[in-house]
């Protein structure tokens, strides 16, 4: 009798991989994956070999944020595993569906120190939704299908699976599976109808409504559903930094980004509203200032997908639990048009008296080169930034248009993630615009994955803005520290067009405003590969409004203070 033949544990992996229509796979081999790495050289799944870990993180992220499919990574074992920590981190703090699947020392060995051997599922326990430590192949199956279906429903995060080289070199019987054994896990999903009546009461009754709109109404589609709300309840509209694309920001409704960097008549509209509905954000300290003097004024509505935000840092007047799509939806018959005729003048007044600016003179400004960027996409490519003075900009001048094409490291601030995310945007949506906005200093974290483009022959494009510092903290040390500069002069910077020539990527630099329409043009029309695109900027500028770390949204700096600032209290 000749003994059946079953699938390696690896094997069974990736097939389990293609049953859930993945397509691509980021990551980078060693000892520990190899078996997992050998059964993709007969699968359909394309990999996308990176330089390293962190890059396939977060051009997993990038994927998944930009698609709404979850991103999936493949690493080794012990550093290969650690080195995702950072874009775990960056996905669980920004709700991205990511599996990560981690090769481990052989199951005797786990627990002795062995070579490459590191307690993975016990090192990203806080960075993951959840994560799984596979001791036998059989379990592969249900596990995969568990992952998957965690990081993608509710409240979306990354998922790990860590599979000791044992388990996946040895045989696999088990069969395929779509049963799902999750007790205590469940997804809400419409609303308590009481919850949404109050809601319609509240916001029919207000004066001065203003909706708030987060990276959840991002993930589940809610769009078109506020955006007719909105336009019914005839309420201004702001976003936080991630929930950019929620709400076309080219509408009449839309006042753009709040918070710390946020447009000072979106700040404004705020402080004098009367009521403030949260749908899908947290009301985090970048939002928040000073909490105990957080609209005090206001009725405050919540409605959020994951209870656990529930009265974290706000208290609100009324918690809606759901998924805010369907909340959205579900409110629209039920609330009554208020008159907020003189609401939206005021908001129209304050957009006309502050409105974003920057010095005309002096040498190319940042603010200029993403101003220009903005009318050359027209809103409408995918645009990724790094973490600093560069993401701030590019928030208040880059217009996002639609949901999904704005993607940035928002609870985290991870320095290095725009430009491997551009890549996954760009492997996501081969055929449309993408465009990486980074600083000089987080883009030298990850420049390696220069490589992983242009062997792809991806054509996105990375404009740096260089000042040859770090920015941001440069601008905290010279307004909060009497300019007692430390650590942020990028002294040694190479020269970026070179560095990309040497990667056989094309390279161009902006020195001059009236190079800058130009060059952004040539690059944008460029599609044979990545472009690199340097713009040598003013050294020594600051990113305006901008609200002191402790300070309330009332105390906001529109423009450099004439007098030396205190220290400030809270949070950077």
């Amino acid at each position: 009798m000749v003994e059946p033949k079953y699938p390696t544990g690896g094997e069974k992996l990736i097939q389990c991989l293609e049953r859930e229509g993945v397509e691509y796979v980021f990551g980078l081999p060693g000892g520990a994956a190899i078996p997992i790495f050998d059964a993709l050289v007969d699968s359909k799944i394309n990999l996308i070999l990176t330089r390293h870990e962190q890059g396939a993180t977060h051009m997993a992220d990038g994927y998944a944020r930009s698609s709404g499919k979850p991103g999936v990574v493949l690493v080794t074992s012990g550093p290969g595993a650690t080195n995702t920590v950072t874009g775990l981190l960056t996905a669980h703090m920004d709700s991205a569906p990511l599996v990560v699947i981690c090769g481990q020392q052989i199951l005797p060995q786990l627990g002795k120190d062995a070579f490459q051997e590191a307690d993975v599922t016990g090192i990203t326990y806080s960075v993951v939704k959840h994560s799984y430590l596979v001791k036998d192949a059989d379990d592969l199956p249900q596990t995969v299908r568990e992952a998957f279906h965690i990081a993608t429903t509710g409240r979306p995060g990354p998922v790990l699976i860590d599979v000791p080289k044992d388990v996946s070199q040895g045989p696999c019987p088990a069969p395929f599976t779509d049963v799902l054994d999750l007790p205590g896990y469940s997804v809400p999903t419409r609303a308590e109808p009481e919850q949404l009546v109050e809601a319609a009461r509240l916001l029919s009754e207000a004066k001065r409504p203003l909706l708030y709109v987060g990276h959840g109404a991002v993930i589940s589609g809610a769009a078109k559903a506020i955006t007719t709300l909105a336009e019914k309840l005839r309420a201004p509209v702001v976003t936080t930094l991630l929930g950019k694309g929620a709400v076309d920001e080219t509408h009449p409704l839309h006042l753009g980004m709040l918070g710390m960097h946020g447009t000072a008549y979106a700040n404004k509209a705020v402080v004098a509203c009367d009521l403030i509905m949260s749908i899908g954000a947290r009301w985090d300290d970048r939002i928040t200032g000073r909490v105990a003097d957080f609209c005090t004024e206001a009725v405050k509505i919540h409605v959020d997908i994951d209870p656990a935000e529930f009265n974290k840092v706000i208290k609100p007047d009324l918690c809606v639990l759901g998924d805010a799509r369907l909340v959205a939806e579900d409110l629209i018959p039920q609330i009554e048009m208020a008159d907020t005729k003189d609401w939206l003048k005021q908001c129209d007044r304050w957009r006309r008296q502050y409105p974003l600016k920057y010095p005309k003179q002096g040498g190319l400004r940042a603010q200029h080169v993403l101003d220009r960027l903005d009318s050359v996409t027209q809103g409408n490519a995918y645009i990724t930034t790094d973490v600093g003075q560069h993401q701030m900009w590019a928030a208040q001048f880059c217009r996002t248009r639609s949901a999904r094409h704005w993607l940035s490291s928002g609870g985290a601030g991870t320095m290095g993630y725009g430009f491997p995310a551009a890549i996954g945007a760009q492997v996501a949506h081969p055929d449309e615009k993408v465009w990486a906005v980074v600083g000089d200093g987080g883009f030298q974290m990850t420049l390696s994955e220069l490589a992983t483009a242009q062997i792809h022959a991806l054509p996105l494009k990375c404009l740096i803005i260089n000042n040859n510092f770090l920015g941001m903290v440069r601008q905290w040390q010279e307004l909060f520290f009497e300019n007692r500069l430390s650590g942020v002069e990028l002294k040694g910077n190479p020269d970026f067009v070179k560095l990309a020539q040497a990667y056989g990527v094309k390279g161009l630099r902006i020195r001059r405003p009236a190079d800058v329409d130009r060059i952004l043009q040539e690059a944008h029309d460029y599609n044979d590969g990545p472009c690199v695109v340097v713009a040598e900027v003013v050294q020594e500028d600051n990113v305006f409004p901008m609200i002191p770390a402790g300070a309330t949204l009332g105390e906001m700096l529109i423009e450099p203070p004439k007098n030396r600032l205190e220290k400030p209290t809270g949070s950077t």
